[in-house]
């Protein structure tokens, strides 16, 4: 049975960091947002899971992905209600279809696609693996990261997704999310 799960809707701009791990989405995400003087959202999923590992020693399982989906939507849904102009989203349900399909042999439930292709998102920040890899509990490819970053492309592409590919050090990405969004906003003033 379908799952009814729904984005608020507002007047922000969603923005999705978006990505393989350990690519600094969440420094990204926590450095807009102060810039911008609006919220972020966490990665659910991050909480989540640390704590499945700290209580159990359990990693991700498939039943886990439609809860970490309801938790980021949930978050999301809450932190619209302080957010002005922008919402930067420390991922989103479309990551969660993409970790579903490279970590479970191509599968993705069919609740998750739906909710990948429904909900909204204005603007995709892809971050690139030229930063250095930060081991932790959940972190579990470091050697992939290419091949994780190709398959996050793919699926942009695939579903003609506006998104600004980031690289280089912290300034640069800065620079360049900056400069991509001040010419989102004013499109949309």
């Amino acid at each position: 049975m379908e799952k009814k799960l729904q984005q608020l809707e507002t007047n922000c701009l969603r923005i999705v960091l978006y990505g393989p791990e350990s690519t600094g989405k969440t420094t990204i995400a926590k450095a807009l947002a102060l810039h911008y003087k609006t919220e972020w959202i966490p990665e659910f999923a991050r909480d989540y899971l640390q704590s499945k590992w700290n209580q159990r020693q359990e990693v991700c399982s498939l039943k886990d992905l439609l809860i970490i989906a309801e938790g980021q939507i949930g978050n999301e849904n809450k932190a619209l209600l302080k957010a002005k102009k922008f919402l930067f989203c420390d991922t989103n349900v479309m990551v969660t279809k993409a970790w579903s399909e490279t970590h479970f042999g191509g599968y993705c439930d069919p609740q998750l696609k739906t909710w990948a292709d429904e909900f909204y998102y204005d603007h995709y920040f892809l971050t690139y693996f030229d930063v250095p890899w930060e081991e932790d509990d959940l972190r579990d490819r470091p050697k992939e990261r290419r091949s994780m970053f190709n398959y996050f492309k793919e699926l942009l592409d695939q579903n003609d997704l506006p998104y600004t590919l980031l690289k280089g050090n912290h300034d640069n990405r800065m620079k360049l999310a900056i400069k991509t969004l001040d010419s989102i906003q004013s499109k949309n003033l």
